[in-house]
């Protein structure tokens, strides 16, 4: 008898031909997420949020009040304002990639511009550009990243991206709390741009063009589906209330915290806790959305917020400034996820269109917060607990807002 071949073999030969692909599929994602990762590690937490633990530092030995540091931060976020326009007006997804990319380089020209100079002109210069590098990598970045998840049948969710968010504020604290005593403020800036460098690379080259077919990989249809006028009023307003609560404490908290009696040289700390419990939160929030629904968890996320922003002006004790900055930093970053990700649902084919109309209005926050709020601390001694209950005020109202989204659908 001749013996006659089995056909499992092909079976097989087809099993790990399918798996081969479905290992490359999650290598492309890994990468597309790893980039989108490293490009907010650059252009948020380098190229913004450097700036808040080396505030007291430039306070100390570049001369820099207290005012001036409060329009530095609101002229950042006029930079940023100006970028979440051009990404609500931009519709071409080539466009946006090229955006995209040009930010990234900008990262790095305005993070060593800031150690460069000492002229207060060329300070707001550089703190402009870096907001719309930060534009660039939140808004055209996620819009993209969302687009390529979406497009290639993967879950609509944001929180791995945007946990580089937080980890660039840890990152950044952690950078100026162990060279500290051995740098000063310019060479911190300068230590930063080289490392900001060395992540370009990545979130450079791992980031694929765009694809603007209207379907998906698999064949499904990608299309609009806005919300109604009275939710999106609504929505915006929230935002910019979450906006005004956020900039607060994200800008002075290092120096709040150096003013709090015991408390000083804890500043940095303080922010690197923030960052360490911003990096987890956003996979975290989107777990409890798909529990209990983007509007309550996005809701809940804004409550939270309230007291992290309030303990340190109600408590003098580390341990609530601590709990503060856990609280803070696992909600702020949690609720630009949660409403980053639904805009981009709701306009899978140009999620950035809508992500920067809602940016428009938390940039507007931002830039007036700021500069009021070092204002008012500048007449009062260099006390921002005024600031603070500011930021609470309009998370309240916030909270209020995005509890009747549900009614307005």
């Amino acid at each position: 008898m001749r013996f006659r071949p089995q056909t499992a073999p092909t079976v097989l030969s087809g099993h790990f031909a399918i798996s081969d692909c479905q290992i490359i599929e999650q290598i492309e994602r890994y990468k597309v997420l790893a980039a989108g990762i490293l490009s907010l590690v650059l252009t948020l937490g380098i190229a913004r949020f450097a700036y808040t633990p080396l505030l007291p530092l430039m306070q100390q030995q570049a001369g820099l009040g207290i005012s001036e540091g409060g329009w530095l931060a609101a002229i950042n976020y006029m930079g940023y304002l100006s970028g979440a326009i051009i990404a609500s007006l931009t519709s071409d997804l080539y466009i946006k990639d090229r955006l995209y990319r040009a930010g990234l380089i900008v990262a790095i020209i305005t993070t060593v511009g800031m150690g460069i100079t000492e002229q207060l002109w060329l300070w707001s210069l550089m703190r402009f550009f870096a907001g719309l590098s930060s534009a660039a990598g939140l808004l055209l970045g996620s819009g993209l990243i969302l687009n390529w998840l979406i497009r290639h049948d993967h879950r609509s969710e944001l929180g791995i991206h945007f946990a580089g968010l937080g980890l660039g504020i840890a990152f950044c604290a952690l950078v100026v709390e162990l060279a500290y005593y051995y740098l000063d403020w310019r060479q911190l800036w300068y230590l930063l741009t080289a490392m900001g460098v060395l992540l370009l690379v990545p979130a450079w080259l791992w980031l694929p063009p765009p694809d603007s077919t209207s379907t998906t990989r698999s064949g499904g249809s990608m299309e609009d589906r806005p919300p109604s006028q009275k939710f999106l009023r609504l929505f915006i307003f929230a935002y910019f209330c979450a906006g005004v609560g956020y900039v607060v404490s994200a800008t002075f908290i290092v120096a709040i915290v150096e003013n709090l009696p015991g408390m000083q040289g804890k500043g940095t700390l303080t922010f690197l806790i923030i960052g360490l419990a911003a990096s987890p939160a956003c996979i975290i929030w989107d777990l409890v959305a798909r529990r209990i629904g983007d509007i309550n968890a996005l809701t809940s996320a804004f409550v939270l917020q309230i007291f992290g922003i309030l303990l340190p002006a109600i408590s003098n004790s580390p341990f609530a400034t601590y709990l503060s900055a856990i609280l803070f930093g696992g909600t702020f970053i949690g609720i630009v996820s949660l409403v980053l990700t639904m805009a981009g649902r709701y306009y899978p084919t140009r999620p950035a269109k809508m992500m920067g109309k809602m940016t428009v209005s938390y940039g507007i926050a931002q830039i007036a917060a700021p500069a009021v709020t070092g204002i008012i601390a500048e007449f009062s001694d260099g006390s921002y607990h005024a600031g603070l209950y500011l930021a609470a005020f309009f998370m309240v109202i916030g909270s209020i807002l995005t509890a009747n989204l549900k009614r307005h659908i």
